[in-house]
C-alpha cells in the first residue's frame, strides 16, 4: 500500500472534486462514516457516552459527521469545539448546522475544567482536533485538553492522525493524543507510519472515501510499506552454487563478531556458498564456531585489520563471486580505510556497503559513482549523517526527503537502518518495513541484516527485491525470537537463529492476522 506525504493528499483531494466531481460534502461523509463503522466494530456504540473532541477545520468536520452517526446507532455523543466555531467553512460548516438541529449536546471549550466531568463518565473519546496539517507546536487550551485525554485512559479513536503529530514526520509537536484506534483517509500519511506517530496510532485502518484507485495508486506517489515479495522456488536438484556465492570482506582483531553474523547469516537465510575475508589471526576463533563458512585468511596490519597488500587477491576473488559484502567490523584503520576505498571502485559485483566501509566511502562519496554494478548501503542515522554531513536530529526529522535525495545524488540503495527502516532508491522510491522489534536493538544485528541481504539475492531474486525481502525477513526472524523468549536480552545470534523459521514460514504463507500485522494498515 502507498503512503502519501500531506500534500500528495491534498492533491488527491482536489483531484476526486475537480475531476471526478466526488465533492468535498461526499469525502467529509466517507470520512465520517469510516470513523463510526470502526467504533461500531471495534467499540460498540448503543448505549455508551463519547465526547467528541472538534478543531475548527476540516479534521471537526469530520467530528461532526461521526457525532451524528454516533447518534443515529443509539450513542450518546456531545462535541466539544476547540476555537472560535464561527470560523468553520464549507462543508464543516454545514455539518455543525445540522448537529445543532439534532439532540447532540455541543459545548464550546473555554476551560479545561468545565469537561473534566465529562471525561471522567464517557466511555470513549473521538479525537478530530487536528488534522495531518499541523505545523506548529501545540500549547495552551489544546495542550491541556490532549494532556487530559491521554491521562483520563479512555478508549480513543483518533480522526486521520492522533492530534499533535506531524504528518509529514510522525514527530509529536509538543504533545500528542495516544489514540487505541486511528482511522486515516484516501492513504496513510507518512506520520501514521514513522515513529513515534506510527505508536501512537494505535490499531490503523485506511478509507479510501470513494477514491478510483488510479487517484491513490499513481505512480507519483513514491513512498510504499514493505510487502509482497515471494521468495523464489528452491530447486530440488540444485547445488550450493545456484543459492549465490557471497564474499564478505570483514573483520578486525578487535572484531570477531560481525564477519561471524554476517558470513553465518547467508547460510543461515537460505544462501548456499559463504566465503569470509578476513585477518589471518581471527581466522580460527571464527571458524570454530561457524565452520560452515569457507575462509580466506588475509595478511594483516600492525593493528590486526585487514592489509592493503591483499587489494590484487581480494579483487580477484570478489570478481568471481555473485554478491560482495564489505565493511563489517572491519576497523578504521587508515591503510585498511584506503583497500576499501581501493575495492569499492574496483569490484564488478554487486556490493552491499556496512560499518567500517561506510566510514572508508565518506571520506570520498565521488568513488560510488565510478562503480558500473548495483551498490547497497545500510547505514544507521549516525553514518547517514555522516554520508550528508548533517546533524542526526536533522536526518532524523526528516528522513524521507534526506533518504530520496540521497540515493538519486549516489545511485545506490540505502536501507535507513532504525525502527520501521527505509528502503530507498535511486528513482526516489521508498519502503517502509513493519517488521521488527525493539529488542534487535543490539550489537551485531546489523551484520545479520547484511547476510540475509546477501542471501536473497542468492536465492534468485532481483537486487532491488532482495533489499526489500532482507529487511523484512530479518525483522520477521527478530520478531519470531521475540515471540518465543521476549524481546529483553535479543541477541544477534537468535535472530540468526531464527532465520530458517521465518523463511519456512514465509514459503508457507503467512496467517492472515500476521499479514495484516506487517501490512500495518487495515481497510475499512
Amino acid at each position: 500500500m502507498k503512503v502519501s506525504r500531506v500534500t500528495e493528499m491534498r492533491a488527491m483531494d482536489r483531484t476526486a472534486i475537480e475531476r471526478y466531481g466526488i465533492i468535498d460534502e461526499i469525502l467529509m461523509e466517507n470520512a465520517g462514516q469510516a470513523v463510526h463503522f470502526t467504533i461500531l466494530q471495534r467499540f460498540g456504540i448503543a448505549n455508551k457516552r463519547f465526547l467528541v473532541f472538534c478543531g475548527i477545520g476540516n479534521n471537526g468536520g469530520d467530528g461532526f459527521v461521526v457525532a451524528r452517526k454516533i447518534l443515529s446507532t443509539g450513542g450518546m455523543p456531545k462535541v466539544i469545539i476547540l476555537g472560535d466555531k464561527g470560523k468553520y467553512q464549507g462543508s464543516a460548516k454545514r455539518n455543525l448546522e445540522i448537529i445543532e438541529t439534532l439532540p447532540i449536546e455541543t459545548l464550546q471549550l473555554e476551560s479545561i475544567e468545565s469537561i473534566r466531568s465529562d471525561l471522567a463518565h464517557c466511555d470513549a473519546v473521538v479525537d478530530a482536533i487536528f488534522g495531518t496539517g499541523l505545523v506548529r507546536e501545540v500549547e495552551g487550551l489544546y495542550r491541556e485538553v490532549i494532556e487530559s485525554i491521554n491521562a483520563s485512559w479512555k478508549t480513543v479513536f483518533s480522526v486521520d492522525i492522533p492530534s499533535g503529530v506531524n504528518g509529514d514526520t510522525g514527530k509529536i509537536m509538543g504533545t500528542a493524543v495516544r489514540a487505541d484506534y486511528t482511522v486515516t483517509f484516501g492513504l496513510p500519511k507518512l506520520g501514521n507510519m514513522l515513529l513515534p506517530g506510527f505508536d501512537l496510532c494505535g490499531e490503523l485502518f485506511v478509507t479510501h472515501i470513494s477514491f478510483p484507485p488510479e487517484i491513490y495508486e499513481d505512480d507519483s506517489i513514491k513512498v510504499a510499506i514493505n510487502s509482497g515479495i515471494d521468495l523464489p522456488r528452491r530447486d530440488p536438484d540444485g547445488h550450493k552454487g545456484d543459492f549465490g556465492k557471497a564474499l564478505f570482506i570483514a573483520g578486525a582483531s578487535s572484531y570477531f563478531g560481525a564477519p561471524y553474523f554476517a558470513a553465518l547469516s547467508f547460510l543461515k537465510a537460505g544462501g548456499g556458498y559463504s566465503r569470509l575475508a578476513s585477518p589471518k589471526s581471527i581466522t580460527p576463533f571464527i571458524a570454530n564456531k561457524g565452520s560452515e563458512i569457507v575462509f580466506i585468511p588475509l595478511n594483516e596490519t600492525l593493528s590486526g585489520s585487514i592489509a592493503f597488500e591483499n587489494r590484487d587477491n581480494l579483487l580477484e576473488l570478489a570478481n568471481s563471486m555473485d554478491f560482495v559484502v564489505l565493511g563489517p567490523g572491519l576497523s578504521l584503520d587508515h591503510e585498511t580505510q584506503e583497500l576499501a576505498r581501493e575495492l569499492i571502485q574496483e569490484i564488478t559485483r554487486p556490493l552491499l556497503i556496512d560499518g567500517d566501509g561506510i566510514s572508508a566511502l565518506c571520506r570520498d562519496l565521488d568513488i560510488i559513482h565510478k562503480r558500473t554494478e548495483p551498490t547497497v548501503l545500510t547505514p544507521h542515522l549516525g553514518e547517514m549523517a555522516r554520508i550528508k554531513s548533517l546533524p542526526i536530529d536533522e536526518i532524523d526529522s526528516n528522513k524521507i526527503d534526506i533518504l530520496q535525495k540521497t540515493c538519486h545524488e549516489l545511485n545506490t540503495i540505502i536501507v535507513l537502518k532504525g525502527a520501521n527502516s527505509l528502503i530507498g532508491y535511486p528513482d526516489e522510491r521508498v519502503y517502509i518495513n513493519t517488521s521488527g522489534n525493539p529488542g534487535m536493538a543490539s550489537a551485531g544485528s546489523g551484520d545479520v541484516l547484511t547476510g540475509t541481504i546477501a542471501a536473497m539475492f542468492g536465492l534468485g531474486l532481483p537486487i532491488e527485491d532482495a533489499v526489500r525481502k532482507g529487511v523484512f525477513m530479518h525483522g520477521f526472524a527478530g520478531d519470531l525470537a521475540a515471540c518465543d523468549i521476549g524481546m529483553d536480552g535479543i541477541t544477534a545470534q537468535d535472530i540468526l537463529e531464527y532465520l530458517p523459521q521465518a523463511l519456512k514460514m514465509d514459503r508457507e504463507g503467512l496467517p492472515e492476522e500476521l499479514k495484516t500485522c506487517y501490512l500495518a494498515v487495515q481497510v475499512v
